[in-house]
């Protein structure tokens, strides 16, 4: 049984650990140096399940929402965070492709006008 890779020191909380040992099951054969992570093992198990659930659904939030049982506003939080900590986050992002998202979502049939003005809204986009 094996046991899942911490992201983070469990005495000092650094995120800056290494993997130092790697085996192979079948042979036994073993090489030790310094090995990095893959930037997806940073996420915690919440944000692995709100990737997975966003894969499941093919991006769509109206879906998530549902399956979820989130917000449109915690979902899109969520997934700035997870865009953060997987170093993807633009440093300002451009409000007017904020808005040209929401009116896909809207031809889409993902929302509905009454939905995306209050996105629209919550995101400081009137």
């Amino acid at each position: 049984m094996g046991f899942k890779v911490p992201h983070k020191c469990p005495v000092c909380g650094q995120k800056e650990m290494y993997i130092a040992k790697i085996k192979c099951k079948v042979c036994g054969t073993a090489m030790e140096n310094q090995f990095e992570f893959n930037k997806f093992l940073r996420l915690s198990e919440d944000q692995i399940e709100f990737v997975e659930a966003f894969l499941k659904n093919r991006g769509n939030f109206k879906e998530m929402e549902r399956e979820l049982g989130l917000s449109y506003p915690t979902l899109r939080s969520r997934l700035e965070n997870i865009l953060e900590v997987l170093g993807l986050k633009q440093e300002k992002e451009n409000e007017s492709s904020s808005a040209l998202v929401v009116l896909e979502m809207i031809e889409n049939g993902e929302i509905t006008v009454d939905e995306a003005i209050k996105i629209l809204k919550e995101e400081g986009l009137r």
